[in-house]
């Protein structure tokens, strides 16, 4: 190799050093005859076509800026300014306000009911009232289309307030709740009567075997004037679901000192009911009837009076000699065992004593005064005499059975 092989282009006879190209690449790069000006109309359009992309997308971003700013200026207003009627609205509506309920329950049922326009409106009058928090559960005569403000007005007012609160106590009959409920709705107690014969629309449990008596769940209730006597008596039939759902009624059943249904701890809760003066007794009753039917060498028949009298449609404390002697499923002198069915409709105590009952050995309890609730325990059967003859005596002094 000579000293000028050095610097020799390899590709041609130009030397690449001084920047120099060949012919045929400076052919290749040059644009054809004309070329130039469709090359510079080609950068126009896309420089016009990338100006309109731009602008494009400003006005889109602008566009949905502007509404995002409408929307958010209606949001804002329409939290400060939540929509309302004015005036004290028309027609009349019933609504009922449950126990327990807050601001924000009551509005919902007032904008569900048509009374106000939005339920939050409600609620920032219902902010405002110093005495809002003393509104009473029940039913309340209101109208549709009322302003916020003469909605609360109307709440306050007892006048609105439907009177028909009614509260059912333990040991109740299923007969003598119809009574209490016939007086209270003015609903004719046939109309009552005739639900409880057919009790279909009611959701009686299946262990119920379509028996009402004992499914009545005593306790406090405010009536819709507007319901009817099954739409009544359903209420009480689902409030006593409720309770034997939080008592775990089913599952307790099968785990009780003696084994049984839910329908028959319902039974024998009646009984303890029935029997017993005071909360403090059912205990005692619920261990005795536990020691009567658990008795060896073989068991003791109930002998309830109060079991003899229900089926003879009767009331007393103290079955007579021809009603022991009736042939009644429901006579515990005559027939082994619980009762077919429920005698009264007990409360949670009652219902509670069945699965706890007070340790002891008595067979026999009497109430020996029943005008103060007093009732006495024995285990012997001289004792139970004795104490038989004491009611007997307080029943002299006080006349009757």
């Amino acid at each position: 190799m000579n000293d000028l092989d050095l610097f020799s282009d390899p590709y041609g006879d130009s030397p690449r050093g001084h920047g120099g190209y060949d012919e045929a690449a400076r052919r290749r790069q040059a644009p054809p005859p004309g070329g130039r000006r469709a090359a510079r109309r080609r950068q126009r359009r896309k420089r016009r076509n990338s100006r309109a992309a731009v602008l494009f997308a400003l006005a889109f971003l602008v566009a949905v800026g502007g509404t995002g700013g409408v929307l958010g200026l209606a949001w804002v207003d329409a939290r400060l300014h939540p929509p309302d009627y004015e005036g004290s609205g028309t027609g009349s509506v019933t609504v009922q306000i449950k126990e327990g309920d807050s601001g924000s329950s009551i509005a919902a049922a007032l904008q569900t009911h048509g009374v106000v326009k939005s339920a939050r409106a409600f609620v920032k009058v219902y902010g405002k009232e110093p005495k809002a928090a003393t509104i009473q559960p029940g039913f309340y005569q209101m109208r549709k289309r009322m302003s916020s403000a003469a909605a609360m007005a109307l709440l306050l007012d007892p006048k609105s307030r439907a009177s028909n609160q009614i509260t059912i106590p333990e040991g109740l009959r299923a007969t003598q709740v119809v009574q209490q409920l016939s007086r209270k709705t003015g609903i004719p107690q046939s109309e009552f009567t005739k639900v409880l014969r057919r009790p279909t629309g009611l959701g009686l449990p299946s262990y119920a075997k379509g028996n009402v008596e004992g499914y009545l769940w005593p306790g406090r209730y405010d009536l819709n004037p507007n319901a009817s006597a099954e739409e009544i008596l359903k209420q009480m039939v689902d409030r006593f679901k409720q309770a034997a759902d939080r008592l775990d009624l089913e599952n307790r059943a099968k785990s009780a000192e003696i084994p049984m249904s839910p329908g028959s701890v319902v039974i024998m809760a009646s009984l303890i009911q029935a029997e017993s003066g005071r909360d403090s007794d059912m205990p005692k009753i619920s261990r005795v009837i536990y020691n009567r039917l658990q008795h060896e060498p073989e068991p003791m028949y109930l002998k309830l009076d109060s079991t003899t009298l229900y089926g003879l449609n009767k009331f007393g404390y103290v079955a007579s000699s021809s009603d022991i002697r009736s042939q009644s499923p429901y006579n515990t002198y005559q027939h082994p065992g619980l009762p077919p069915g429920a005698i009264s409709n007990p409360g949670e105590s009652a219902i509670e004593a069945v699965f706890e009952p007070e340790p002891g050995d008595w067979l026999w309890f009497v109430a020996t005064d029943p005008k103060n609730r007093i009732t006495e325990y024995a285990d012997t059967e001289a004792e139970f005499n004795r104490l038989r003859a004491k009611l007997n005596a307080y029943l002299q002094r006080n006349g009757g059975n």
